[in-house]
Order: structure tokens, then sequence, then C-alpha cells
């Protein structure tokens, strides 16, 4: 195939995947709605970040620089459309972020010409991740997302130890972003920090997940709170545990927060993950709590298991059995949009309403901790079917 016929075929297929309709999957089970494509793949990327078009120099018309997954983004609605700041993971397996828009929110997303170049630190990052996207009351756009850099005591024989910290930027605009230092906690690491996007108390406050290393969170972990002064040189003082692990639950490997909570009539929606170790290796779902409303630490309401895990085809990818989420909208009319991502490998979208959210919190059964529970719930709800 000829370069320019090569070429044609490429900007071709990447328009009819970006044009592609989703369409709802039906029944579901009326907590929320999924859809049948991801939102956003490897091959949803420009092919002009992909691609050298000048034909002296890729007479081949070959990538010349791989995209290997799209995942784990956070979310806002800004000037009218659905924005995604992705996670766009390269084949040189270094991650940077990238803000993808729709008019729907459910499909058609484009991406931005260029990718979000990101400021560094005096200590600059190895890889970057995972960004929850925070409108707060202040008036700025805050970005929080895990900076990795290798372990200074690792030996040289290990070059997989790192340190995670919490990086924050922010922005008006997801164009032009403002680095400031990384957030300061008393754990030794720090993933899954979001921030609350109110102020309580006159502060900024944290949702942060305590760990001793990079990997393991050790004698702690759990979802954190705590409470800064500042964000241009935030410092956590003080971490306590809020939402913690628990013998032989979805969460008892560990667990974080996902995107920044929504505020309800009733209290707080917190979309979390959570994580146990199988004979197959990790699994992560997501689930949901509620916190009050004006005791923002304090869990009101929190249905047993996961409210959602990898089905069919998105339990197969780079990190196999993992739902992630770190970015949903929730729109004025009620609609909510989840964005999250499969295997670590691409991105989906569910849609569901704050109404059928805070039914499901409030009215599905909390965990009882042993089988014996289990059964006396479904007898329960078998009972109040035969009063029919």
């Amino acid at each position: 195939m000829n370069f320019e016929k090569r070429k044609k075929v490429l900007q071709q297929a990447h328009e009819e995947l970006a044009e592609r309709l989703n369409l709802m999957e039906t029944p579901g089970n009326g907590i929320y709605d999924r859809y049948t494509y991801p939102v956003l793949t490897a091959a949803h990327t420009p092919l002009c970040w992909r691609y050298d078009f000048r034909q002296q120099h890729n007479p081949f018309l070959m990538e010349r620089f791989g995209i290997n997954g799209i995942f784990n983004a956070g979310a806002i609605r800004l000037n009218g459309k659905y924005m995604l700041v992705a996670r766009v993971e390269g084949a040189d397996r270094k991650s940077f972020f990238a803000v993808a828009e729709s008019e729907n929110g459910i499909d058609n997303f484009r991406f931005h010409e260029r990718p979000v170049t990101m400021p560094e630190t005096a200590d600059p990052d190895t890889n970057i991740y995972d960004m929850r996207v925070v409108q707060h009351e202040d008036g700025w756009i805050y970005g929080l997302f895990c900076t990795e850099r290798r372990d200074p005591a690792a030996s040289a024989a290990d070059q997989s130890a790192a340190v995670a910290q919490c990086g924050i930027a922010r922005t008006r605009d997801l164009v032009k972003w403002e680095r400031l230092p990384d957030l300061q906690t008393p754990s030794a690491q720090q993933r899954n920090v979001v921030l609350h996007p109110e102020f309580v108390n006159g502060k900024y406050a944290f949702y942060t997940r305590p760990q001793d290393g990079f990997i393991n969170t050790g004698s702690g972990g759990g979802i954190g709170f705590g409470l800064a002064d500042s964000m241009e040189a935030a410092v956590v003082k003080t971490e306590n545990v809020i939402d913690g692990k628990v013998y032989h639950t979805v969460y008892e490997a560990k667990n974080g927060l996902g995107p920044a909570p929504v505020k309800t009539a009733k209290g707080w929606l917190h979309l979390a993950h959570g994580v146990r170790n199988t004979a197959a290796g990790l699994r992560y779902v997501l689930y949901l709590f509620m916190t009050d409303l004006h005791d923002i630490t304090k869990v009101i309401y929190k249905p047993a298991g996961y409210f959602m895990a990898p089905e069919g085809d998105e339990r197969v990818g780079d990190v196999s059995n993992v739902l992630f989420s770190n970015g949903w909208i929730a729109d004025e009319d009620g609609r909510v949009f989840i964005y999250y991502a499969s295997s670590d490998t691409r991105m989906h979208v569910a849609t569901t309403t704050i109404d059928r959210l805070v039914d499901y919190i409030i009215n599905t059964a909390p965990d009882g901790g042993r089988s014996a529970t289990s059964v006396q719930e479904i007898n329960r709800i078998i009972g109040n079917n035969n009063t029919l």
C-alpha cells in the first residue's frame, strides 16, 4: 500500500471510530446503565501524535510514538461540554494527561490538539497519572494526581521501587496549568488523594489514602481525611481514616476514593474503589457510600458489596479484572455520568441519576459481616414480595 493510500485508510478508520454512536445496554440493573462501546481507547488518540506524516521522514508511514492505553480519567463539565482529563500511557510506559471533550458525554469524544504540558517541580516526576479534577469553591479547577519517582533508598538491583506522592496543579481552562508543591502528609506514600469541593471550617479538605509502601498500604490503609490551610503549600498534619479496610469484603486489601464527592439533599455521595486479593491477582471493584452533610467525615450509609465490577470484555486488559474510576459528572438536571476504566486499558461511561444513587445507597442493606446475615437479607426481600 503506497503512502497516500495508507494515510487515507488510517484517517478514515480514525474518523469512523470517533463518530461511532454509543448504545445503552438494556435492561440493566436499575441502578445505572452501561453502554456498548468504550468512550476512549488508544486508537482514539490523534493520528498526528502517533504518525509523522512527512513522507520523506516516514516513507513506510509507521507509528513513531505508540499508545498503550487510555484510562483513569478525571471528569468535569466545562463550557457546556463533558471533559475528560485522561491518563494516556505510551508504549514506553510513561503516562501523561490529555483532554478529550464531547457534546453529549456518551460518544464522539475528541482529544485536544496537544496533550497537557504539565510543569515539573524541582524534583522531576518519572511518571504522573490518575488525576482527580475538582472545581473548588475558591474559583480554581484543581488537578490532584499521583506523582511517582524512583525510591532513592532502593538498591541498583531493584529498579521497580518507587515513591508515590500527591501532585497538585490548578487551571482555569484545562489548557494552562500551574504546578503547585506536592501535598505533604504524615504518611510515607500517598495515592488516590481527592480534594473536597468546598471549604471545611475555612480550610481545604483532603481525602487521602495513607500507605507505608508503593503497593502495600501496610498497617494503615483506608480512606483518610485531613485539612490544610493553603493549596500553595498544602500540608495535612493529621490523617484520620473515615472508611477503613474490613476482613472478607471487596475492600479488604485496600481502598481509595475515586472522584470528588457529589452533594445531595441527603448527604455527600462518594464513589470509591475496593481491592481484594484472589488466586488470579488483585480484583478492583467500585463501591458507594454517603457521608453526613455537616460532618463530612461521618459515614451514614454504605451498601454491602460492590456497586460496579468488571463484566465481559472489561475483565481483559493490561491489568485484568480491574474497574477504576476517578471521574464523574453530575448535571444540573440530576443526571450522572460515571466514567470508569477497565483493566488499565480503556475508558467507559455509565449513566444514572442522583435520585437512583441516593435510593440505592439508603435502601440497600449494609454488609452484615457473615454469610448468615446475607441469607437473612434475601429472606427479608422474599418476605416483602410475598405480601404483594
